[in-house]
């Protein structure tokens, strides 16, 4: 057995053997450093990754620059956004930026109807990450309409600390400012008053988290 089956293995335990010698005839791996975007909006999408290593971020991103987080993609993950697009040959809507960096498989979407006709395994796979990204985006729709900022900021930190399986949160004010639409000046001032709660510690481009 090959050292790429035994990662796809252990990152998606769920599949069937035949449907990994299948990925393993069709895919290519690809790398991917943190920082790099390797899906935009308006880019037609050719092909799926699943994630064997690391963690995307995927966001649509507004006229100004503004980013709308909905939700991080970690190892044993795909993208749902690209599955249903791969149905209707249609750009991307979203942007799909490396956190830290990516190791993948990279699968043809011409593929995605055969194996879910073929491969039950992959089937359920798919219909487990549409629900799954659709009960996110649901709730940071919530959080964004029925919470005030300061409930805003706990949740968006809370989410990135499970994300990223850290209470370290390597970010600044203004990339969190930017990625909860809001200015620099109220996630710093909001930012203190949960440190005087003794919610989280504030260090130099880090949130150290103690909730």
């Amino acid at each position: 057995m090959s050292e790429e089956t035994i990662t796809i293995k252990n990152a998606f335990p769920n599949f069937s053997n035949e449907l990994i010698q299948e990925i393993e005839a069709n895919s290519s791996y690809q790398y991917f450093k943190a920082g790099d975007v390797i899906m935009r909006t308006g880019q037609y999408i050719k092909n799926t990754i699943l994630i064997l290593k690391g963690q995307l971020k995927i966001y649509r991103e507004g006229e100004d620059g503004e980013e709308f987080l909905m939700y991080y993609l970690q190892p044993g993950q795909a993208c749902a956004i690209s599955l249903i697009c791969s149905t209707k040959n249609q750009t991307s809507q979203i942007t799909a930026k490396v956190v830290e960096d990516v190791e993948a498989i990279s699968i043809p979407l011409n593929l995605m109807d055969k194996w879910m006709m073929n491969h039950r395994s992959w089937y359920e796979f798919v219909i487990y990450t549409y629900r799954t990204r659709f009960e996110e985006v649901l709730e940071v729709i919530d959080n964004i309409a029925f919470r005030a900022m300061d409930e805003r900021l706990e949740f968006y930190l809370k989410r990135h600390a499970k994300a990223c399986g850290c209470k370290e949160i390597n970010l600044s004010h203004q990339e969190i400012a930017l990625e909860l639409n809001t200015s620099r000046e109220v996630v710093s001032r909001l930012l203190k008053k949960m440190e005087q709660r003794g919610l989280v510690n504030l260090h130099r481009n880090q949130i150290e988290l103690k909730m």
